[in-house]
């Protein structure tokens, strides 16, 4: 994406900047979503009806009544009163009212901005709408899947949704670094290294959804060894090597565990690398990676121990979004320069 024009430079890269907050937002929001276990409160996909929220105690009653037809009600939630589905409701609304204005906020812009410069120079830009509008059918597959035979939601389906929308932010902000950030010459790694570390990151997050997905939080909840032992005792480990091991709460949570000690090893020859290689001007993104990667891991041990308390979980994915945006900077600074000779 060249852009000519700095004041439509600028404006593109102030929106883009802004989109990267808003979806950012919306990870958290959809991360207290399902640690709150919000996200099948709303039973029905409204496009635009679904715009507001309950005007009236009919509206309500509605919802409610839609809400206990499905089983997590009826096999588990069928004690509950009003208030509190109310409460479930606002977090699934909050998620759902913030994909929409997602694609709001997203379009329009694109729209004035294509008038502006054209289509082919923001083909990138369109590449990244039609993922969130694919975004928008993937959550509603998600929660499809916890409507009829499930008191939850598929974990399979619950990582696709959280990945897409990781790659819909690096995306935004691999984009709005090809504004801002000139192209240098300097040494630097090669360009497998820091992309086989991002590939690392998306590999986490997506066990850590099934971990999130199945609850295999709030099993084994110490550290550094699950339970007596560093594998799980309730399992063979021949059973991590079957692709059961992915539906398997306690492996899960070893994979993740396991999963994050082999990321800090390869963060750490990276490091090493680029102090040795004298490569300055990568310095600041790999600091900056260690720094969120050693808080992520801090509260990844937290969160265990505390069975996945919900402010800590939640902090614990915060952290994850600045460990994914550090890494693509490193990437993109990476990938933007020339082999010194």
């Amino acid at each position: 994406m060249y852009i000519e024009n700095n004041l439509i430079k600028n404006y593109i890269s102030f929106w883009l900047v802004l989109m990267f907050w808003i979806i950012s937002i919306m990870i958290v929001v959809g991360g207290l979503t399902r640690l709150t276990d919000s996200g099948l409160s709303i039973t029905q996909w409204q496009l635009f009806s679904g715009f507001l929220p309950p005007l009236n105690s009919a509206d309500w009653n509605n919802y409610f009544d839609l809400y206990k037809k499905i089983p997590e009600y009826t096999e588990q939630n069928y004690l509950m009163s009003m208030q509190e589905f109310k409460v479930i409701f606002w977090w699934e609304w909050a998620h759902r009212f913030l994909g929409r204005l997602i694609g709001i906020s997203f379009l329009l812009p694109l729209l004035f901005f294509t008038l502006k410069e054209g289509f082919k120079k923001l083909i990138n830009l369109y590449i990244i709408f039609f993922l969130i509008c694919f975004q928008g059918f993937i959550g509603w597959y998600m929660v499809s899947s916890g409507l009829v035979d499930r008191v939850d939601v598929s974990h399979f389906r619950l990582s696709v949704h959280l990945i897409l929308a990781f790659l819909i932010l690096s995306l935004i902000l691999w984009n709005y670094l090809k504004l801002k950030i000139k192209i240098n010459i300097y040494g630097k790694l090669n360009y497998f290294i820091p992309l086989l570390f991002l590939f690392l990151i998306f590999c986490q997050i997506t066990i850590g959804a099934f971990v999130s997905g199945m609850d295999a939080g709030q099993i084994y909840n110490s550290w550094p060894l699950m339970g007596s032992s560093y594998f799980p005792d309730d399992n063979n480990i021949i059973n991590i090597f079957k692709l059961s091991a992915f539906s398997d709460p306690s492996l899960v949570q070893f994979m993740h565990r396991n999963l994050a000690y082999l990321i800090l090893v390869f963060y750490l020859y990276i490091l090493i690398k680029i102090y040795r290689k004298k490569l300055e001007n990568l310095y600041f993104p790999i600091n900056l990676i260690g720094f969120f990667l050693f808080i992520q891991i801090f509260l990844g041990i937290l969160t265990l121990i505390y069975g996945a308390q919900i402010y800590l979980a939640s902090m614990h994915q915060i952290t994850s979004i600045f460990l994914v945006s550090s890494s693509i900077y490193l990437l993109y600074l990476n990938s933007s320069q020339q082999p010194s000779g």
